[in-house]
Order: C-alpha cells, then structure tokens, then sequence
C-alpha cells in the first residue's frame, strides 16, 4: 500500500481544500442542543420552491424508478424560448456549479491560465487548481472606492490575460461581495477579451438584480461566440436541494460541454420542477420584492447601528465588522442565527448574510447588535 493516498492524487488536486459550505441547522442543532435556529448563510430564497414545482414533483415521483431524459428536451426548450435562442444554445447542468466544472474540463488543461478577480465565487479556483491551470488573480478594486469597494476591476481583469489563458470567469453580480458591473463597462470588458479566451458569465443572481443592470442574454450570444453564461434555479427559484442549472453559449461551445457532460446529470424530478418554476412568474416576483423589501430593511438598520457594509445586486449583504468576524459569527451561531463567515475569501472582517423574510431580517439584526456587545 501506498505511503498515503494523496501522493496517489494529481499535484492540482493535493493542494486542494474541500469547498465549505453554510452550516446546516440540522448541525447546528445537534452541535450546540438548541432549537428554532434559522440559516442566512447559503443564499437560499427564504419565500420557498414555487407551488407549481411541487406539484411537479409530487406528479413525477412515481416515475424515478426511469432515467431522466438525458439531454432535458423540454426543460431545454422552455429556456431557449425563455431568453429567445435556438435549444442547440442550452446545456443542462447539476447546478450551475456543475457548468463551472464542465467549462474547465473542456477548456483547461495544464500549461493554460484562468483568470478571476479577487473575492470572486471559491468555486472558480476549485476546479481550475483540479485540472492543474494557473490562476491568474486580478486584483479588484480598492476598499476606498468611492462607488464599488472590492468590485470587478476591468482593466486589472483584462491585463491578466495572457497567451496562456483559456478562460474568463465573471460572476455579475459577484458573491460574496454583491458588487457588480455596469451593463456598458461588462459590455466593454467582454468585447476586449482576446478570442481564445472563453468568457464565463455567471449570471447566478441576475433575476435579483435592477432591471436597467440586466444584460439582453440572446444579443450577446450573438455577439459573443466565446462566451458561456451560467444561470441556476437554486436561488430565485428556490430549487438549491434539487442541483439543477444550466449554460447558454453558441452551439459550438454548447457541443464541447455536452462532451465532458455525464450522461443523467441531471435527475427528472429536478428537471419536472424547474420547468414548471419558469412558468409561475407570480413565484419569481414575490421572491424580488421579498428580497428588495428585506435589503431595504437590513441596509437602514445597519446604517442606523452604524456598520459598514458592501453594496449589493445579490440577495445577500457583506458587512464588515472592522474587526475579526469569527467570534461574532460563533456568537451568532449560539443566538440560533447562521450566517456565513468569508475568511476564506480573504475578507475576515466581512460576514455575509442571507437576506431573509421579514421575522428572520429582525431577529439577525437583534441577535447582530447583541454579539457585536
């Protein structure tokens, strides 16, 4: 037997740490023997899955014993007419995560580089240290900018790129931070990158954000033959338990994907729910409104408590504590409140938190105020 496993693994892979995510309550409980905890730390929609997705559900589930259709025909086609652009565009994905992991299987081997910029989403160093890539980190803008502090900076972006790189990661609006770019300054970005660097936009939480921010997604396809723009069910459509996501890209780059895509990616109760979460429109506007309502609440009672924070197009807030995050975030954990710290990214001043229902939006600030005492 081998000394150790690891030295079995490829060099990309020894040096990675497992991505973390959010504590669950069921953890939480169970660590620390308390009851009624609530988690703002994974960006779920606190309004719940639409009605019609569970129906969907409930009208599958006695046909899981089959395998799904492996290409999701329908689903295909209801979001190829949802944005306006041909089914051969369209690449169904476990989560849109599991197209991050696709576009850098296809796309990166070895001797290329990836660029991102600071504070951008942990799943994009993951998968480009698993192949093996160099990342080149471009730094984002300065705390002291007066608009956007640790946005995207697209000059530092762009100077990143060299021979080497075969792929742009973008994620508009970006997590953890909620800053994002102008729909002229990304237009002007996209247009500068080299041809044979593929531009991955990751549009995650683009149904949250401002309508004059969101891009027209079949234009750009048009315009755009090295780009791939990702989007998810799992946060406006409230499908996160469900993992089911997907690409929009030319149909040259969605062949590509659909080489190094598993076959049943994704499963039929999954692919049943989101196809029915597009057609409950009502569904998606409440989560907007919920989520505006409750920004607007979080951001006036912090102003009023006097705590910084970053601004966001998301559906969650960074808020920096000027001090280490830690002990509040274990402090909070104890109130019954799960919040995600970000030191991990490099921010261990920064909590970012979850925007919830209204209960939920005040009891976080109370249980804020409390440990930050």
């Amino acid at each position: 037997m081998p000394e150790s496993f690891l030295s079995l693994a490829t060099p990309g892979v020894q040096q990675l740490t497992p991505y973390q995510p959010g504590k669950p309550i069921e953890t939480l409980e169970r660590e620390l023997g308390i009851s009624d905890s609530i988690k703002l730390a994974s960006n779920e929609n606190p309004l719940g899955p639409s009605e019609a997705a569970l129906n969907a559900i409930e009208k599958n589930a006695r046909a899981i014993h089959f395998y799904p259709d492996g290409g999701g025909f329908k689903l295909s086609q209801r979001i190829a007419d949802l944005h306006g652009i041909n089914a051969a565009c369209v690449t169904l994905g476990n989560g849109s995560n599991d197209i991050l992991e696709l576009a850098t299987r296809a796309f990166l081997a070895p001797q290329h580089s990836a660029v991102y910029s600071e504070y951008s989403f942990a799943v994009y160093p993951i998968t480009v240290q698993a192949v093996g890539a160099q990342a080149n980190v471009a730094a984002a803008l300065p705390a002291s900018h007066a608009s956007m502090p640790l946005g995207h900076d697209p000059e530092a972006l762009l100077a990143a790129v060299d021979a080497s790189t075969r792929i742009m990661f973008i994620a508009n609006p970006n997590n953890p931070t909620g800053t994002w770019l102008e729909v002229e300054a990304l237009h002007k970005l996209v247009s500068a990158v080299p041809e044979h660097v593929i531009v991955v936009l990751d549009l995650a939480y683009h149904e949250y954000m401002a309508a004059h921010l969101k891009i027209k997604i079949a234009d750009w396809l048009q315009q755009f033959p090295n780009l791939i723009i990702t989007c998810t069910f799992s946060k406006i459509y409230a499908l996160a338990g469900l993992r089911i996501g997907y690409a929009l890209s030319s149909p040259d780059i969605a062949n590509i994907l659909n080489r190094v895509r598993q076959p049943f990616n994704t499963n039929l109760l999954a692919q049943a729910a989101a196809l029915a979460s597009l057609d409950d429109h009502a569904h998606v506007e409440n989560s907007v409104a919920m989520n505006n309502s409750g920004k607007n609440y979080l951001m006036q009672a912090l102003d009023a408590a006097g705590l910084c924070y970053l601004p966001s197009m998301g559906n969650f807030i960074a808020i920096n504590l000027k001090r280490d995050a830690q002990p509040v975030y274990e402090a909070l954990l104890h109130k019954g409140v799960i919040v995600r710290p970000v030191a991990s990214y490099k921010m261990p001043e920064y909590l970012r938190v979850t925007i919830g229902n209204e209960q939920q939006n005040q009891r976080f600030m109370t249980a804020l105020l409390e440990s930050l005492a």
